[in-house]
């Protein structure tokens, strides 16, 4: 499997690639390939097209939840798939893989932070596939759907509120998920926010994959600003956990980077990055 990272908050110096408060991932496993979260703004198209990606080829766009730095890269990209199909360009029709609470309006202080775009609007241009249950893309590749939430450290507070049944409650991203990839040398893991909590993906991604040796955790941590009880948890979770290696970034503090890397080999991440997994 080859990573390429799309969009991050981070770029890297002599490197020159757009980024953005956002997430986006384009991964390759054999002859599939798969956009993980769009980001903010059309720049992961940009980055695409300076690392010679070709999203027109997607077989599967995976949406990690339904906040707006993961989701409101997708009107470009329906753009881009709209432009293709007038003008006859070559073109697969991906199948978009998210929870069924992904595209609930959220809203914190009363300003939209969700999805831009419904069911009605999406179906038109994807192949809809709902799923809480692990959804296997590819024979090693995984969207672990609804993830159980175990440890009393993480997902402890609501980020805004989220409207289901026509009323606004407590939001505590029910719809968050990951994927993971299963090889013969263990798991890596690949998050967006990881609202539903870093240690319970983890988890639940050694369980749904029957394998507890972790190669790589890669994506965003959901550490900003996060309290003592979290980090803490965090951290020592993470130590005994012992992976080979950690990608932390997007909506990981330098705080958090600093503690985590006390525990586990930390390395950079910035749009451009590309990383390679062997089966």
């Amino acid at each position: 499997m080859k990573l390429s990272v799309l969009v991050d908050n981070n770029t890297f110096i002599d490197s020159y690639f757009y980024g953005e408060p956002g997430l986006s991932f384009y991964i390759e496993d054999k002859n599939y390939k798969i956009l993980f979260d769009t980001g903010y703004s059309n720049i992961f198209v940009e980055n695409a097209r300076k690392m010679g990606i070709d999203l027109l080829d997607l077989d599967y766009l995976v949406i990690s939840h339904g906040h707006l730095d993961h989701t409101w890269g997708t009107v470009p990209l329906i753009r881009l798939y709209t432009k293709a199909r007038l003008e006859k360009q070559p073109h697969k029709n991906p199948e978009l893989v998210l929870h069924p609470a992904a595209l609930y309006s959220r809203v914190m202080d009363d300003t939209e932070i969700g999805c831009l775009l419904n069911y009605d609007k999406l179906k038109k241009h994807f192949d809809v596939k709902y799923t809480k249950t692990p959804y296997w893309l590819t024979q090693n590749l995984v969207f672990l759907g609804e993830i159980p939430r175990k440890f009393d450290f993480e997902n402890t507070e609501p980020v805004g509120k989220i409207e289901t049944s026509g009323i606004y409650e407590n939001d505590y991203l029910i719809d968050d998920s990951a994927l993971a990839y299963k090889t013969s040398r263990g798991i890596v893991i690949i998050t967006g926010c990881s609202h539903s909590g870093i240690c319970n993906i983890t988890e639940y991604a050694k369980e749904v994959c029957n394998d507890s040796r972790i190669i790589d955790i890669v994506g965003g941590f959901h550490l900003q600003n996060p309290s003592k009880k979290q980090l803490k948890g965090t951290v020592k979770y993470m130590m005994k956990l012992n992976p080979k290696e950690v990608h932390a970034c997007h909506c990981t503090d330098l705080y958090s980077k600093i503690e985590l890397s006390k525990a586990v080999r930390l390395k950079e991440v910035g749009a451009g990055l590309q990383i390679k997994y062997e089966l």
